[in-house]
């Protein structure tokens, strides 16, 4: 079926609405005509309830992914399935229907080693297992629909709806004297609400199919988000103490560079994403509430 005109103001489909993302998206979309579905109401790894979810649909946010980063260094098949199969599965299902599709993808598609923004056509380089699953989903939609997909990536995301960095500094800074924080890990602080604000307004504005980066603007390390976290609840931000990565050995490697250009808004009409600190100043408290 030909590509058709983005049609925002028809009917969307919401996979991953259960989540933290999925449902500040559901919340931007108030008042639209959407289907919200979690994994019980639709397994995306399945092409035949794909196929059919996207039959009269007219826009498909795909917010369904495995995101258990060091889980998917000794499961990368079940990884693979979500975050590969499953988007080829949408991306196919929208190539057949006329379909949009939007779909969420992350900083670890990056090797993490540069020293300057990566721009939304930086050659893929995944480290760890999860990285390549996230990999294979965009070369899946860029092999299906490449001319109906907004591929979106996002990193270092808090949100009200779910565990996140935030909330943890958050409780450490009344649980505990002093926190170690690593200080050799750089990235952008992202508030989920502002991403799903941005998701529907790429849509009602009818972008030009391709790929955007959607985290906050700016840089900081996660001891200098902790810092900030300290402040905004009241506590002496020096009870925070830099440390490296090594103290924190983990599965799966972690990006020691995670800024994302933002060159893709230029021309389009959007602002591009504003900063991470004014963005937390404005999410909290509610992304800290018990």
């Amino acid at each position: 079926m030909p590509t058709r005109p983005l049609q925002a103001d028809g009917r969307w489909l919401v996979t991953g609405a259960g989540g933290m993302l999925g449902r500040d998206v559901l919340a931007a979309l108030d008042g639209r005509d959407v289907r919200a579905t979690t994994r019980a109401d639709l397994d995306i790894t399945s092409y035949d309830e794909v196929a059919a979810a996207v039959t009269g649909v007219d826009v498909v946010l795909n917010a369904a992914a495995w995101t258990a980063v060091d889980d998917a260094e000794t499961a990368e098949a079940a990884a693979f399935t979500a975050n590969g199969t499953g988007v080829a599965n949408l991306a196919r299902a929208c190539a057949g229907s006329g379909a949009w599709l939007i779909h969420l993808s992350t900083d670890y598609v990056f090797d993490g080693q540069a020293t300057t923004p990566y721009r939304e056509d930086a050659v893929l380089a995944p480290v760890g297992a999860y990285g390549r699953t996230k990999a294979a989903g965009e070369w899946a939609i860029g092999a299906y629909a490449p001319n109906q997909s907004y591929v979106v990536r996002v990193a270092w995301l808090y949100g009200e709806h779910g565990p996140s960095f935030v909330r943890t500094m958050n409780r450490l800074a009344g649980e505990r004297d002093v926190v170690d924080v690593v200080d050799d890990q750089l990235g952008q602080p992202t508030w989920s609400v502002d991403v799903a604000a941005r998701l529907v307004a790429m849509a009602d504005a009818a972008l030009p199919a391709g790929t955007y980066h959607a985290t906050a603007s700016g840089q900081t390390t996660w001891y200098g988000l902790a810092r900030r976290v300290f402040e905004l609840g009241g506590h002496d931000p020096d009870r925070v103490r830099p440390t490296t990565s090594d103290r924190f050995p983990r599965p799966a490697p972690r990006p020691a560079y995670s800024v994302l250009s933002h060159e893709g808004w230029a021309g389009t009409g959007l602002e591009p994403p504003r900063d991470w600190r004014s963005a937390l100043d404005a999410a909290w408290p509610a992304v800290v509430a018990p």
